[in-house]
This record gives structure tokens, C-alpha cells and sequence, in this order.
């Protein structure tokens, strides 16, 4: 038994599509432009490829003189390498405190506000006993900045000067200047910080003081980290 369908249109199904004749196809045409030879040729003259001497003999462009670009004011030239040997020297001392380096850290937390004979007296005791000093940020937001205000505190002296706001968090360091011992063989903990000393692996102090103050009062507050200061005060006393 076969089915035939139908296409029927109805009212409801709108007007139908209007015929297109063979005519309107031919007027269509008509209106078209004509590319002829003619135009192509103009166009490929207007816009030709160099040839082979002209670009030989276009100029090279030089690479920039990165020498005479426009220097920041400061009252004294910045030595960068002469940071980085300090950090160098010094780097040990955060990873003993992150776990991973042997023996005890020190670590001096200060700000460049502070007055700079504390801060002179501090970097140069930290030094002597191999102590990092510890930053929270940026100067004016620049490193550059930061740099040229550290430099003539640090002198030729080789010592460490760390940008770490981490830091000021793992230690629950809320003034300035304060001194963090860590214990030899400390491990790093979880934290909302990331990563943090246990509270039992390191003891703090905070004060206007010197850092020799500072590590007799945290040993006689906490005797089990007299070894771990020994050697500092070893050092200081020198």
C-alpha cells in the first residue's frame, strides 16, 4: 500500500515566495561590475612588493640604547650586585626557617621608617652575626626605590635585606623591630599563611633593642634555645 504526501499551502502558512524569472537573473548580471585585465594590472602596480634592492637598501632599525635612558634621581649610585652577594651570603638563614636548610635562623624584622640610626645600628649588628634582615614591602612601591634607600645602610657590609610579607605572617610579627630565633631542624606546618614555623620551634622578641639584648632576653625566657643562640652571640661579641 504506497502513501503519496502533498505540500499544500494554506492561508495561515503566509504569502508565498515570489517567482524569479530568468529576466531578473540577466539584470542581476548586468549590474555586476567587470574586473577587467586592466584593473588588475593597476592594482598590482599600486601595490607592488619591494624588490630585491630596494629592500637591501631600506635602514636597519638599531636596538635601543638602554644606557642613555633617563635615570631616577638618587643621591647615590645602586649597586645591585652588591645585594645580591649580601643575599647570597645570607639565603641560608630563610630556608633554615622554612626547613629547608640545617641549623637555627635569625631574623631581624624592621621598616625603613624607623629611625635611621636603629636601622643602621641593626643592620650592622645582623651582619656581624649573620642574621637576615627581613622587609615587609617595598618603598614607595619600588623596588628601585628600595634600593636606593637600602644601599647606603648596607654599606660593603655582606648582609642579607629580604623583601618577604610572608614572613611577618609566619611569625605574627605586628611591630617593628622585632627578632625571631627559629630552632635547628624546625619543619614548616600548614597555615592560613601558606606555610608556618610551630609555635614550639621558634621564640620572638620585640623592642627598641640590640640584637645581643634581644637574644639573651629570648634565652632567658626560653633556655632550650640557648644552643640556637650561641652562635649568634658568638659572633656579636667578636
Amino acid at each position: 500500500m504506497a502513501l503519496a504526501l502533498h505540500a499544500t499551502t494554506s492561508p495561515a502558512a503566509g504569502p508565498a515566495a515570489p517567482d524569479i524569472s530568468e529576466a531578473d537573473l540577466e539584470r542581476v548580471r548586468r549590474e555586476q561590475p567587470a574586473v577587467t585585465e586592466q584593473d588588475i594590472e593597476q592594482a598590482r602596480r599600486r601595490h607592488r612588493m619591494p624588490g630585491n634592492a630596494e629592500l637591501k637598501a631600506a635602514p636597519v632599525p638599531s636596538a635601543p640604547a638602554i644606557d642613555t635612558l633617563p635615570q631616577p634621581a638618587t643621591r647615590a649610585p645602586i649597586d645591585l650586585e652588591a645585594l645580591a652577594r649580601g643575599y647570597a651570603s645570607q639565603s641560608d638563614a630563610m630556608q633554615a626557617a622554612e626547613g629547608l636548610a640545617r641549623g637555627p635562623g635569625l631574623f631581624v624584622f624592621v621598616s625603613l621608617s624607623m629611625p635611621q640610626p636603629a636601622l643602621q645600628r641593626l643592620i650592622d649588628q645582623a651582619a656581624r652575626a649573620r642574621a637576615s634582615v627581613i622587609l615587609r614591602g617595598l618603598a614607595k612601591g619600588s623596588l628601585r626605590e628600595t634600593v636606593a634607600q637600602v644601599q647606603p645602610l648596607i654599606g660593603t657590609r655582606q648582609v642579607a635585606v629580604q623583601i618577604d610579607p610572608q614572613a611577618f605572617d609566619r611569625f605574627s610579627i605586628a611591630r617593628v623591630p622585632s627578632f625571631v630565633l627559629v630552632r635547628d631542624g624546625t619543619r614548616p606546618v600548614s597555615c592560613a599563611g601558606g606555610t608556618c614555623a610551630p609555635p614550639e620551634a621558634f621564640v620572638r622578641a620585640a623592642g627598641d633593642v640590640s640584637l645581643d639584648y634581644a637574644l639573651e632576653h629570648m634565652v632567658r625566657a626560653a633556655p632550650a634555645f640557648q644552643g640556637d643562640a650561641a652562635g649568634f652571640l658568638q659572633r656579636l661579641k667578636k
